[in-house]
């Protein structure tokens, strides 16, 4: 490793270069590079089995997945709310509000991050609509709770599923939960397609409506059928997801690899917190977030100033909350989330992905625990 190279607290998934040039040369031969073609086609069905979910239509990022699975519903807009989490990235509540409807932050756990299902219900109202929490770095959320919190009131639950690549809970993928799930293929994340996403869902009814809205509504040649945007995945991105494909399960073994090593050291550091884990579900190790409590030896921010002197640039992830973005803030309300603000003001995401290196991690580990 060289001293002045640049750390990201993430570094893309690419398959070897010759995989790729070798798999995109047919393009040359169709010209047919975007509009549904054969490797968009083929990602779907692959990664249909591979999520073990029953329906899945592929967009352009996870932003404009989340905003289609959002508008597929068709909720009354006259001031419909959907209470979400205000730990997340911005592009959560973004996608509510650009629907026209109106965002309820709920607090998250302690423990884990995730909304705090025990504090949904005091929240509902007769304009409530939908559910949208966040498996947030891959933690699950209580998923048979909010079903039943949503059944009791006739919510649809939408799940941001943008960290849960590949998570399985209780033995089922975890696109199988609510009404719809969300996944995010940006280049950051465990598995992706330089850019990408998509959406799934049990009722088939919801792919013609997804296909509809990504393709402008544009059922035949002659036929517009639907007032929608352009969100479809071009095929060269199609096939960057093929090719990482292949190579997800090793990539996710090296992560655990890396991962098990920050678990083991800094859980004998005083002061620093690990989330908690649910032991029903499986961990696709996208992120290793840690919590500074008051008993370390200085703040989050002088940390991350400190690893940044030595080229380690973590990322303060999330930080702020959405809540008090400068867009949101004076807008909806940013009381009752103190969880919330407690993490958020103090955890820090770590260095790892899947062609680390150890001595990287001991230089990490070294600077937390003097």
């Amino acid at each position: 490793m060289c001293k002045s190279e640049r750390i990201n607290v993430t570094r893309s998934s690419m398959p070897p270069y010759e995989e790729y040039i070798e798999a995109i040369r047919p393009l040359w031969d169709t010209h047919w590079i975007t509009n549904m073609g054969r490797y968009h086609m083929e990602l779907e069905n692959q990664l249909k089995r591979y999520l073990g979910v029953p329906e899945i239509s592929l967009m352009v990022n996870g932003h404009m997945s989340l905003e289609m699975a959002i508008q597929m519903m068709e909720f009354n807009r006259e001031g419909g709310e959907v209470i979400t989490t205000p730990y997340s990235f911005i592009s959560t509540t973004h996608a509510i509000v650009r629907n026209g409807l109106k965002p309820v932050f709920c607090d998250i756990k302690y423990g884990d991050a995730t909304i705090d299902e025990d504090r949904i219900e005091e929240l509902i109202t007769e304009k409530t609509v939908a559910i949208l929490p966040v498996h947030v770095y891959g933690n699950v959320c209580n998923v048979e709770k909010i079903q039943g919190i949503a059944d009791k009131y006739n919510l649809k639950v939408i799940y941001d599923a943008a960290h849960a690549f590949g998570v399985r809970y209780k033995n089922e993928g975890i696109g199988n939960w609510g009404d719809a799930s969300v996944f995010s293929f940006h280049a950051t994340k465990v598995f992706n397609t330089i850019e990408g996403g998509a959406v799934t869902f049990k009722e088939q009814k919801y792919y013609e409506k997804l296909y509809n809205l990504k393709n402008f509504g544009i059922h035949d040649e002659e036929l517009v059928v639907d007032i929608g945007a352009n969100a479809k995945m071009n095929e060269f991105c199609a096939i960057m997801g093929l090719c990482n494909l292949r190579h997800i399960d090793t990539a996710i073994q090296k992560r655990k690899k890396y991962y098990d090593l920050y678990t083991q050291e800094l859980s004998k550091v005083k002061g620093i917190r690990l989330l908690d884990r649910n032991n029903e579900a499986d961990n696709n190790y996208s992120y290793f977030p840690i919590v500074l409590e008051e008993d370390y030896i200085c703040s989050r921010n002088q940390l991350y100033e400190r690893l940044k002197e030595h080229n380690i640039f973590c990322r303060k992830y999330f930080f702020p909350l959405i809540s008090e973005s400068k867009c949101y803030r004076d807008l909806y309300g940013n009381s009752g989330l103190n969880n919330a603000k407690k993490i958020s003001n103090n955890v820090l995401i770590l260095p790892l992905y899947e062609d680390m290196e150890t001595e990287l991690i001991n230089k990490v580990l070294k600077i937390i625990s003097e």
